[in-house]
């Protein structure tokens, strides 16, 4: 049900089906355990918010909340965002909650801020112990939303010379949740010039690519 408000809402703004004015959400960035730094990219999200309301037509608040995997506030966000370097640390409490709001309509976008991707896995599997991360190719809808990207995930910020990937957690055909790599797509929504090496080029490809993701999380 909380699904479908979602959609609603977001395919009013979008397509104008009602003449209802539709609520505002919140973007929310996960909190977690374990000494990772998890407020990383902090100009990202209220970057991403201000240009999908202006470009998507969304009715987010402007700026976002954060939210810890084991609260029950976490059911209060349609889109929630996870970033870091670090060690990453869920509770079996946190697994639980955190699988029960995926399974219930939610969805988690994790951004590799380099260094991320030996801890986050092996987490996500508490939370899904029967799945294991896909990638999704360059012809998954969530490349070709608003904004097309005929080889998938762009490249952001260069690290280890690697190509960027995008992978999935897919329960019961539904992505529940999108894992950036070698990408850094939060670096890219930051405030332009926060890193010595920024193009507008570049910024401007994350940002759509994230306008991407929010609107496939509501229209599928």
């Amino acid at each position: 049900m909380r699904k479908l408000i979602y959609v609603a809402a977001l395919l009013t703004t979008l397509f104008g089906i009602s003449s209802f004015a539709p609520p505002a959400y919140k973007m929310a960035r996960l909190k977690y355990n374990g000494g990772g730094d998890w407020y990383g990219d902090r100009t990202a999200l209220v970057n991403l918010i201000k240009f999908c309301n202006q470009n998507l037509k969304t009715s987010f608040e402007p700026e976002e909340e954060v939210v810890e995997a084991g609260s029950e506030q976490i059911f209060n966000y349609p889109f929630v965002f996870m970033t870091g370097h670090g060690n990453v640390i869920f509770s079996d409490q946190e697994a639980r909650n955190l699988r029960k709001y995926l399974t219930g309509g939610g969805f988690l976008h994790i951004d590799d801020n380099y260094g991320l991707d030996q801890f986050i896995r092996p987490q996500m599997k508490k939370v899904f112990p029967e799945l294991d991360f896909v990638e999704l190719p360059a012809n998954y809808a969530i490349y070709h939303q608003k904004y097309d990207f005929p080889t998938g995930l762009p490249k952001i910020h260069e690290h280890d010379g690697k190509r960027p990937q995008g992978f999935g957690l897919i329960y019961k055909g539904r992505l529940v949740c999108f894992y950036t790599y070698e990408c850094d797509l939060g670096n890219g929504w930051e405030d332009y010039g926060t890193y010595a090496n920024d193009t507008q080029e570049n910024r401007l490809k994350a940002l759509k690519m994230g306008a991407n993701i929010i609107q496939y999380i509501f229209t599928k």
